[in-house]
Parts: C-alpha cells; structure tokens; sequence
C-alpha cells in the first residue's frame, strides 16, 4: 500500500530544530514552500516505486487509491512513460515495429513528419488529450487542405501509435478512443467497358503496350506487379500466375524489385485462354534476358531495363489520346477488371482475393456503387422470371370465375358428398391464386350471375 509524504516539513526532525512558522508544531523542510506540498508514494507492479506531487493530502490520497486500484484491475500504466516525447512513440517504438516494408514505412514517415510534428512535436504522449485530437484531426482540411480519401487515412495512421501506446501501458487510454475518423469520400470510379478497352489497346504503336493493357485489363494486376513480372513465376501450361513481387522506384536507388506490401497482395493469378494465348506470343516473340540483374522479366524497353510507372502511364495516355477517348489511369485498367467480375456476378471474397486487397472491406468500400447496380439487375431478372410465370398462369381473376362456374355446375349434378369435396378443393386452389395475383389486380372476383352467381359462390367459399 502506497503512503503520503508532506515535503514541506521533516518527518523525523531533530530536537534542536525550531518549529515552522507557518505550520504549528512542523519542522521546515529545505523544500518549504517549494513547489506542491504532497507527495504520494507507491510501488508499481514491477516493484519500483513511484511518486507524483499534488497540491492538498486529499489529491495524494486519492492517487494512491487510484493506482493500488488500476493493479488490481489490470488497468496500471506507468505514469513516467507517458512523458516520452511523440516523436520518439512514433519513431523509435511504433514505425520499427510495423508489419511493412521499408518503402511503406518511409511513406508512414512522411505522413507524421508532414501532419503530426509540425503541431505535436517536443509534447509528452501524455499530454495529447481528446480534444487536442479532435483540434488536429480538423487541422487536415482546414490547415492541411486535404481532400477526398486523405484525410480518413491519414487519420487513421496516426492513431495506430496511440494504439500501441495504450496496449504497451504507456497511456491508459487513447485519445483518439471516442473520436471518429473524417468520413471516407471515396470516388465514383468509371472504368472504361470493354469496347473502349480494345479500341486503346488497337491504338498501341509497339506490341509491348498492347499486350500489357490487354493482359492487365483481363488480370487486374497493379501497375508495379505487371512490370516487375519475371518468367519463373508463369506456368502457361496451367494458367496460373504467381504475384510476388512489383517494381518500384526510389530516389537514389532507382528502380528495383521489391516485396509486396501486404501478405494478401501475394497471391496466385489465373489467367484465362486469352491471357495465356497473349503471354505465350509476348514471351515467343519477346524472349526475356536471360542473364544480367533483370534475368527473366517479360516486359523490358528495348534496351532490356524494366519499364518505369510514368512511362508505361506516358504509352496508355498517348493511346487514349489516338483512340479518342478519356486519359484514362492505368489503374483504372484494374477497375476495368473488378467491374467485370462483379457485373459477372462473382462474390465480394473472389474479387478480394484476384484483386490481391488486404480485406474484403476494401473490395466493398471501393466498388459499392457496382455491387448496387449488380444488385439492381438482380431485381429485375426476378421480376422477369415471375412475370413469366404468372403471364403463362393467366390473370387472377380469370381463373377464379372460371372456378365459380364449376362451382354452379357441380350444385345441381353431384350428390351431396361429393359436391362438398369440390368446393372445398375449390376454395383452397383460389387462395393459392390469390398467393400469385398480378400487380394492379383489385383481387375482386368479377361480378355475374347475380346473388347465386358463381362469383358469389366463391366468395361464400373464401369466407
């Protein structure tokens, strides 16, 4: 159990020593009136003790209670580690710590030394509360003028730390706890039809081009994993694909193969007939190099170095530009294959796993707007179904006083029994009609006959 100290006044004096004058009957210590007068006192669950000044023997008390409490309860965090520097949570406990690649890690670098120092840095970890992080959080599009997606993930990357300091009982709680991300605004995506697809790829001036978009449009394979594509991860005799790496570029360092960013954008790609007929001819007529660094990768410039991102985005441009049409991406030859696949009717969990995306959350969140169309065919392909089935049924109440007529008939030509079993089979087959009605039908059985009419016969049954 913890214990209070008063700082102003020695707890064993001795005798000689005069009183304090400000405090009857107490011995000034060499720290009176130095700073707050109490300090609690307690050990921590490793054994070391710890200490914290507060201004009246109530505040120490009740902090003592507060941490015996939180080691009782699993809840205790050290309250010196929450004095640690946010730029060292950040980079020196967190970024070595995540589960990414070291070009990821340099982007998640720029993010905080763009975003998060400029506002927090020489701040205590502890010092960062709920509303100074809802006061940055608006700092992105107000400050920052970021738009569209940017500011949701940026906010959301800075969070993790906080996570992590909460999990490693450097902070109790985060202060992003109750605070929701900036909403995702996530865009409309266009991707161009199939048509539009083979006019661009009839506009390529070297066959490299044509077969790359055509190949990408029919895979949805990234930009950096069709030109980081080596030929030990192609088997043409079964169709299959291994995705394992992709070029990328860094400043100083050029262009180089590397790992893939997630353990779900490795994966296996099919191709189907026509990628398998393209990749054939392309490796055919294009024999990748077989020595040097680039051993082994299929799409080279002429010169046999790997094909940079702006150059293969300055060809699909240029194609556009002859096929008349849009400046498309090339990514949005990789929207070109999702909505194919979904206007195809394949599951959200199948699009994930061709499209390599971490989770099937992000499938959805980027193509919602195709599933609603997919969703909205599906109604209609229902509906014509029914309407095929009803139309070969033949209006409702057609069929229900052609039923009343039998019902006329049977009163006079069938013995009792008899005639009892038919209207009662009678009336079960109109309730089944009735479970079938076209729309717009009123449901009422036309009028004839008058009041012993087979009409009324019906509605003798029904009720």
């Amino acid at each position: 159990m913890g214990y209070v100290v008063d700082r102003w006044h020695k707890s064993r004096p001795r005798e000689d020593e005069p009183f304090c004058g400000a405090h009857k009957g107490k011995v000034a210590s060499a720290a009176h009136g130095k700073g707050k007068r109490w300090q609690a006192r307690y050990s921590g669950p490793d054994g070391n003790e710890r200490s914290s000044l507060h201004r009246t023997v109530v505040e120490a008390e009740a902090e003592i209670i507060k941490q015996e409490s939180a080691k009782l309860d699993g809840t205790w965090v050290d309250p010196a580690k929450g004095k640690m520097k946010i730029e060292r949570l950040i980079f020196d406990l967190w970024l070595p710590g995540t589960d990414a690649n070291e070009r990821t890690r340099r982007e998640y670098r720029g993010v905080m030394n763009r975003y998060v120092l400029p506002e927090w840095e020489g701040r205590q970890v502890r010092s960062i509360t709920p509303p100074a992080a809802r006061a940055w959080q608006g700092l992105l599009s107000t400050k920052y003028e970021l738009g569209g997606s940017t500011p949701n993930r940026v906010a959301r990357l800075v969070r993790a730390p906080f996570n992590m300091a909460v999990v490693d009982r450097i902070i109790p709680i985060s202060p992003f706890a109750d605070l929701k991300a900036p909403t995702l605004i996530q865009p409309v995506i266009n991707p161009p039809d199939v048509r539009t697809v083979q006019l661009i790829v009839e506009q390529a001036h070297h066959d490299r081009w044509a077969v790359m978009t055509e190949l990408d449009a029919i895979t949805g394979w990234r930009s950096g994993e069709i030109r980081g594509l080596r030929l030990p991860e192609v088997d043409l005799a079964t169709g299959l694909v291994d995705i394992v790496a992709q070029m990328v570029y860094e400043p100083g360092k050029g262009l180089f193969l590397d790992k893939l960013k997630t353990d779900s954008g490795r994966r296996t790609s099919p191709l189907n007939a026509r990628g398998v007929e393209l990749l054939s001819w392309y490796i055919a007529k294009y024999p990748p190099p077989t020595t040097g660094p680039w051993a082994g990768l299929i799409f080279t410039m002429p010169d046999g170095k790997p094909i940079g991102e702006s150059t293969l985005d300055w060809a699909l441009k240029a194609m556009c530009r002859k096929a008349g049409v849009k400046p498309y991406r090339w990514h949005d030859l990789r929207h070109h294959f999702a909505s194919v696949l979904i206007a195809g009717g394949e599951n959200p969990k199948v699009v994930q796993r061709r499209l390599g995306h971490k989770d099937v959350l992000t499938t959805l969140r980027i193509y919602t707007h195709m599933w609603e169309e997919a969703e909205s065919r599906t109604r209609s392909v229902l509906d014509g179904a029914w309407a095929e089935v009803r139309a070969h049924q033949g209006p409702t109440a057609e069929r229900v006083a052609a039923l009343g007529s039998l019902v006329d008939a049977a009163q006079g030509l069938l013995p009792e029994g008899v005639r009892s079993a038919v209207e009662q089979e009678v009336a079960r087959l109109i309730k089944e009609l009735r479970m079938v009605e076209l729309p717009g039908s009123t449901g009422r059985i036309p009028e004839s006959g008058g009041a012993n009419g087979p009409s009324h016969q019906v509605e003798a049954l029904l009720r």
